[in-house]
């Protein structure tokens, strides 16, 4: 079975604890990310490693630790790192797409779906998304703080299966390895009430901003929306292979519940919804009985004013709640395109966001 992965590379396990980025590693790290592409996985990357890129190419000046020095370093180490990725997915002719994100990309919902919307085209086309936060200009009001956390929001943007965080420890462990003998690895956490008392301390280079704590949480915040997630070293020998296959290496992190339960879950506690749209007897049966999307050519009214992305109650000619969805259009576009076949969509608006008014995936229907 063919798994959607999202796997975030740490700066201590890009540099092998060095100052500078290790390219033997990234050879070796991508060689398995190519196996699984080969075998139909969709991967995407999420990297850290831009500031020490920077800094490292400057020759490591001794610049004062404030954050506009940070971003200096950013701006010239992301070209840097981005090169290294795309030189080594092209070895095993796999192509990559650059994504930067600040948090303000997944809170203001617009650009949240315009995120998501190119994240998906990416993969449809088989281009692996190399995703990192926009040091050279978050500020931070507007970052999300550490690549740790950054990579759960990738995953669940992305309906993940599977959240792989590298790092330059084993796993999460019972008391700190370095400095306890009679640490013990955690293999697998059920119950983040488990975790109390556990240590979370820093990472062991300190080259990076995440320690433990930050991928407990982001583990957390994945597994919630459906994703499984496992941290492990990154120098553990075919890592990502014996991850990706089920083998236990690290700490896993099991999905409290499917993706797509999650996400009925909050179409229907979520948002109160923003408008209506009537579907005809054609529709209605394509949705209740052959659990297929709403398309276009079954609207024959739209109801209240609503944003792309906005949850909507369908209902059939006689006012009937059948279901609730996320539209891909908003409201005055629905009604432009109301009635037409799917094809004709970007003739009539100059553009399109797929042939689906709502996709099967973001619809929960109300009847039996």
């Amino acid at each position: 079975m063919t798994q959607r992965i999202v796997v975030k590379f740490g700066t201590s396990v890009l540099t092998g604890g060095a100052r500078h980025l290790d390219r033997p590693r990234l050879v070796e790290f991508v060689r398995q990310l190519s196996d699984l592409h080969s075998r139909g996985h969709d991967i995407i990357v999420c990297t850290s490693g831009a500031v020490a890129a920077g800094r490292a190419h400057l020759g490591f000046p001794k610049l004062a630790p404030t954050i506009v020095n940070k971003q200096l370093f950013a701006a010239v180490g992301q070209t840097r790192l981005m090169l290294q990725w795309e030189r080594i997915f092209d070895i095993y002719g796999i192509r990559v797409g650059q994504i930067l994100l600040t948090r303000a990309d997944t809170e203001n919902r617009r650009r949240y779906l315009n995120a998501r919307d190119t994240l998906s085209a990416l993969l449809e086309n088989r281009i692996v998304p190399v995703v990192n936060e926009n040091d050279a200009v978050a500020t931070e009001e507007i970052k999300v703080g550490d690549n740790d956390n950054l990579s759960a929001l990738v995953a669940t943007l992305v309906s993940a299966d599977l959240l792989l965080i590298l790092t330059d420890q084993a796993g999460l462990f019972t008391a700190d390895p370095r400095t306890d003998p009679s640490a013990e690895l955690i293999p697998e956490v059920h119950h983040f009430d488990d975790l109390q008392g556990i240590h979370a301390g820093d990472s062991v280079t300190g080259l990076g901003v995440g320690g433990m704590s930050t991928k407990i949480a982001a583990a957390n915040t994945a597994r919630h929306a459906g994703i499984d997630v496992v941290i492990a070293a990154g120098a553990e020998p075919n890592v990502i292979l014996r991850v990706a296959q089920g083998e236990s290496v690290g700490t896993r992190f099991p999905a409290l519940e499917s993706r797509i339960e999650s996400r009925k879950r909050w179409i229907l506690a979520g948002p109160k919804p923003a408008g209506r749209i009537v579907i005809d007897a054609g529709a209605v049966r394509a949705l209740c009985r052959r659990g297929r999307s709403l398309l276009p050519a079954g609207i024959t009214a739209v109801e209240g004013r609503f944003q792309r992305g906005d949850t909507v109650i369908i209902v059939d000619a006689e006012r009937h709640e059948l279901a609730r969805g996320l539209t891909a259009y908003n409201s005055d576009d629905l009604a432009r395109i109301a009635g037409c076949h799917s094809h004709e969509i970007e003739d009539r608006l100059g553009y399109t966001y797929g042939d689906e008014a709502i996709h099967r995936n973001n619809l929960v229907l109300l009847t039996e």
